[in-house]
């Protein structure tokens, strides 16, 4: 039996990280999770991209993607209100960041909290165990460093025409 699997280490990745401001005092404590995870991890130098909310993170992420990234970290937070509007927010922002992942073979990690109330949302923003932004971060870089392994390659992935540089 082979099994593969990505380790915690960013130290040679370009990570990106799509954030929305809407909900700013959740998406806050996201983003901090998630550099502080990364910082952890020895990422170099991330990108911070900040957006309106999470119907836009899906292009973004795509942008990124396209630009040469490893792997792009999704931060934001739909909370229900009195119409349905959460509901599509919601739905569409993560169906449009698993078709950029699908269609780009660059890992996205899964940072949106969707919530009923805003206190459920500001709990999983904390700091400390349990920040979803943190654990959107490490799922991202463990699947980026899976693929590398999966690829045979060092070097650092190429989305365009699935080419990697490095070794061949």
């Amino acid at each position: 039996m082979t099994e593969i699997t990505g380790d915690f280490d960013a130290g040679g990745l370009r990570v990106g990280i799509v954030v929305s401001t809407f909900n700013e005092l959740v998406t806050a404590g996201l983003l901090s999770g998630a550099l502080a995870a990364l910082a952890k991890a020895g990422a170099k130098d991330p990108t911070v991209v900040r957006v309106a909310g999470s119907f836009e993170l899906p292009v973004v992420a795509l942008g990124l993607a396209r630009s040469g990234y490893d792997c792009v970290v999704a931060l934001g937070a739909v909370v229900r209100g009195e119409t349905d509007h959460y509901e599509h927010i919601a739905a569409q922002a993560a169906a449009g960041l698993r078709q950029v992942a699908v269609s780009t073979g660059m890992p996205v990690g899964f940072g949106v909290l969707t919530a009923r109330r805003l206190e459920q949302a500001h709990e999983r923003s904390q700091p400390g165990p349990g920040n979803k932004g943190a654990e959107a971060a490490e799922a991202a870089v463990r699947a980026a460093m899976a693929l590398r392994r999966i690829r045979g390659r060092k070097g650092r992935s190429r989305v365009a025409g699935w080419r990697f540089s490095g070794r061949h």
